[in-house]
């Protein structure tokens, strides 16, 4: 979806009949798609074909061959049975860059497991550092390793065109959902490998700096991010406790880090003595890093949201105007492309044969005929 929103034309391969699992789960639906299939799927369209028939593998072939960039997310080995894996495709075009985003990579002792992204947040560490101090390992709230390899795996689509362009050589790239996790362990991964300490679990509070975290307010939650020495003195001065700002065991961070058991269960009662709107003016007012914790509802109805047009309204045949979050990537000269909507199973099928492969219609019969597309 990256790269259709960049403005690359993008044909998604699914199976007939049922496509891409991800239109079923759900609820909740629009016009008979999930709306977990439509909120990535936009910019695309779909062809349906069998993989598993000889003029489906074909079609798959030709298609490639006058294609700059093939993605696929099988399990490794599974297209090499069938001659459609990086090393059979490329012989089609040597400038093709081939990208394989799977479970575990394609070696390695567990290139040959699934890869769910619930089971990579495990294996990968995140659950390990997410939740309550003395609660369960927790999850993300989304797909998180599914998305990160999706955003490394653009970048490094990217970065093999322009290789292809330069040199006329195109690339195998080999992404996994575990490795891309571990990648964005960043900090606290850093401070394990620095410290040789098993990091804790923090819940909405920070390992590394103190106070970063969520308060309880008199109403409602509000999140306080003190970056440096200069900010903590400010928010002390709006919650009218300079003494606490004074006090050396709390004047800098790794003094606040080091006794964040006695000063925070302080703040936390500090913060209850009025509301979250009322912290959070002041403390904008004061030049405080702070924010409310939003609900989704509230979130789309910001005006951030609006002035940076992070809230498309797309045509879609059976929803009428879908409604999906846009994206973040803000370029001189995107404003002029057209968003297609998430397509429906096969929309482009015959579109795609007719257009790229110059086939005629009653080729395009006998294909369907024969379970081929």
């Amino acid at each position: 979806m990256v790269l259709g929103d960049l403005g690359a034309e993008v044909i998604k391969v699914e199976r007939p009949g049922n496509g891409d699992d991800t239109r079923q789960w759900g609820p909740p639906f629009a016009g008979g798609e999930s709306a977990y299939f439509l909120c990535c799927n936009r910019n695309k369209k779909s062809i349906t074909i069998n993989l598993k028939s000889p003029n489906g593998q074909e079609l798959i072939r030709r298609v490639a061959k006058v294609s700059q960039v093939v993605v696929e997310n099988f399990l490794p080995g599974t297209l090499e049975k069938i001659g459609l894996d990086y090393d059979s495709m490329r012989k089609l075009s040597p400038r093709l860059v081939y990208c394989s985003i799977s479970g575990f990579g394609q070696d390695g002792p567990n290139r040959d497991r699934p890869g769910y992204d619930a089971l990579i947040q495990a294996m990968a560490g995140v659950m390990s550092i997410t939740g309550e101090r003395d609660g369960e390992p927790m999850k993300v709230g989304v797909a998180i390793a599914d998305i990160t390899a999706g955003l490394y795996a653009s970048n490094a689509i990217l970065s093999a065109l322009l290789a292809a362009e330069r040199t006329g050589e195109g690339r195998h790239i080999d992404i996994s959902l575990f490795d891309s996790t571990v990648s964005w362990l960043a900090n606290v991964g850093s401070n394990f490998l620095i410290s040789g300490e098993v990091p804790k679990r923090y819940g909405n509070q920070h390992p590394s700096i103190v106070p970063y975290q969520a308060f309880q307010t008199a109403d409602d939650y509000i999140v306080v991010a003190i970056g440096n020495n200069q900010q903590w003195r400010r928010f002390c001065g709006v919650v009218g406790h300079q003494d606490v700002a004074d006090d050396e065991r709390f004047a800098t961070n790794p003094g606040r880090v080091e006794h964040r058991e006695v000063l925070i269960p302080m703040l936390e009662k500090i913060m209850k003595e009025r509301s979250a709107s009322e912290w959070i003016e002041q403390f904008e007012d004061a030049e405080v890093p702070a924010g409310p914790v939003n609900t989704l509802d509230r979130v789309f109805a910001d005006p951030q949201i609006a002035a940076r047009e992070m809230l498309l309204e797309v045509p879609h045949p059976k929803i009428g105007m879908l409604k999906m979050a846009g994206t973040p990537i803000k370029m001189t000269g995107m404003e002029e492309r057209s968003t297609l909507a998430p397509p429906q199973l096969g929309e482009h099928t015959d579109e795609i044969l007719t257009s790229v492969l110059d086939m005629k219609e009653g080729e395009i019969h006998r294909l369907r005929e024969n379970g081929d597309i």
